[in-house]
């Protein structure tokens, strides 16, 4: 198993720092376009919670992205440094009452995208996995 890991201040601008790195693996682990659009997605939304939610956009708070690559399955373990959250508590962005507000969908979209989707610490750790076949 190989792990590369990136760590980036709380800037909502560092997003293209993840998505550069993002267009690493994908060339240095030939990650093919099927799932290059869902990691891009799923990982750039997660690092997106991260900044905003998580460490409320505190540049003195890190955030920190890894890499896992398996025999079948790359893996993102996103980590953030603020208080957590349920993420079963959040409301679902498919109701009529919730349609309309412009927050809310990133974890749906992330659940949707991944082949597997886990919360640790409290919430603070996200892990995104997707086979690569």
């Amino acid at each position: 198993m190989e792990k590369i890991s990136i760590q980036i201040p709380s800037i909502p601008e560092n997003i293209r720092i993840v998505e550069s790195f993002i267009d690493n693996a994908k060339d240095k682990f030939h990650i093919t376009d099927d799932i290059y659009g869902n990691i891009m997605v799923a990982v750039t939304e997660s690092v997106n919670n991260a900044i905003k939610h998580g460490n409320n956009c505190d540049k003195s708070k890190n955030v920190n992205i890894s890499l896992f690559i398996e025999q079948k399955s790359i893996k993102f373990v996103v980590e953030d440094q603020g208080p957590g959250f349920d993420p079963e508590g959040l409301p679902d962005p498919t109701l009529p009452e919730n349609i309309n507000k412009p927050d809310g969908r990133g974890i749906f979209l992330m659940r949707n995208l991944c082949d597997e989707l886990a919360f640790s610490d409290e919430g603070r750790v996200v892990e995104m996995s997707f086979n690569m076949n």
